[in-house]
């Protein structure tokens, strides 16, 4: 049986911290950002954690469970 494989698209979008959660990246700041305030542009500069509702489908993805 061959191996299964990660999915390239969630290893290069996600990390694991220590602590076993998943850390991302906001969306919405790569262009047309002239509409949108300092203070949120701010925001999403920031990364945040996986909400626990979509964790169990990016640890499959990732090959971790």
């Amino acid at each position: 049986m061959p191996k299964m494989k990660t999915k390239s698209s969630a290893k290069k979008r996600f990390k694991l911290t220590g602590t076993g959660k998943i850390k991302r990246k906001h969306a919405f700041k790569s262009h047309i950002l002239t509409k949108k305030s300092k203070k949120r542009k701010l925001a999403l500069t920031h990364s945040t954690l996986v909400h626990d509702a979509d964790e169990q489908s990016i640890k499959l993805q990732l090959r971790l469970k």
